[in-house]
């Protein structure tokens, strides 16, 4: 069963609710990043072009960053990272698309995102650190101190998933009434803003994941 509210279409399955705008757009998101990778990879010259190049500069800014923020071990990490930008990247700006939305927009997504990044935190952490020394940290420096780390933790997702929801969702809501309202030329100057906001959330998600897979492979901070 399937119908709309608003601008979004909902489909029950199994006693659960889907939003089909995200879902439709999350995939569409997915398959920009890979016909991206295709393309970048298909036809490598040793002197690049204008396309091999610009992607060239992106991969090694962001290869720069997780040497400088994770070290040496984190080069096992960057297909992961510098997926989770691109992704982050082409999300974000599908909402300024007539017609599209963006699926990070919804607070399913981002959480979803978080939440992955976070767990994955988690299990490297133990598989690198050790079990024991790595839940080991969570009762430092003193026993006590074990709920103020346990809610430092629960955290991280909200704060992670919520700061790009509601940057995507307000950018979004203030480009349509601004179409309304002022056509033309507040919503054209605020359409290249937006753009640039959706480059700098990507990359703020990006870092912070860094940031805290960074502890999860052994790097002292």
């Amino acid at each position: 069963m399937e119908h709309e509210i608003g601008s979004h279409h909902l489909a029950h399955f199994a006693g659960l609710t889907f939003n089909m705008d995200t879902l439709q757009m999350t995939w569409i998101s997915m398959a920009i990043v890979i016909i991206l990778a295709v393309l970048a990879t298909r036809n490598l010259q040793l002197i690049p072009g204008r396309w091999q190049n610009f992607l060239e500069m992106i991969i090694t800014a962001l290869l720069d960053q997780i040497d400088g923020t994770m070290g040496p071990k984190g080069r096992k990490m960057a297909p992961l990272i510098i997926t989770l930008f691109l992704f982050l990247v082409v999300s974000n700006e599908m909402g300024l698309i007539p017609g599209l939305t963006s699926p990070t927009n919804d607070i399913n997504t981002t959480l979803g995102l978080a939440l992955m990044v976070l767990v994955l935190v988690h299990v490297l952490g133990m598989i690198n650190i050790g079990p024991i020394k790595y839940l080991k940290h969570f009762f430092e420096p003193y026993k006590v101190f074990v709920i103020i780390n346990v809610i430092e933790e629960l955290a991280k997702p909200i704060t992670l998933s919520f700061r790009l929801f509601g940057n995507i969702l307000a950018g979004e809501v203030l480009l349509l009434i601004l179409g309304m309202l002022v056509p033309y030329v507040i919503p054209t100057a605020w359409l290249a803003f937006s753009v640039f906001v959706g480059v700098v959330q990507a990359f703020i998600f990006t870092m912070l994941s860094m940031s805290y897979l960074a502890n999860s492979i052994g790097k002292d901070h």
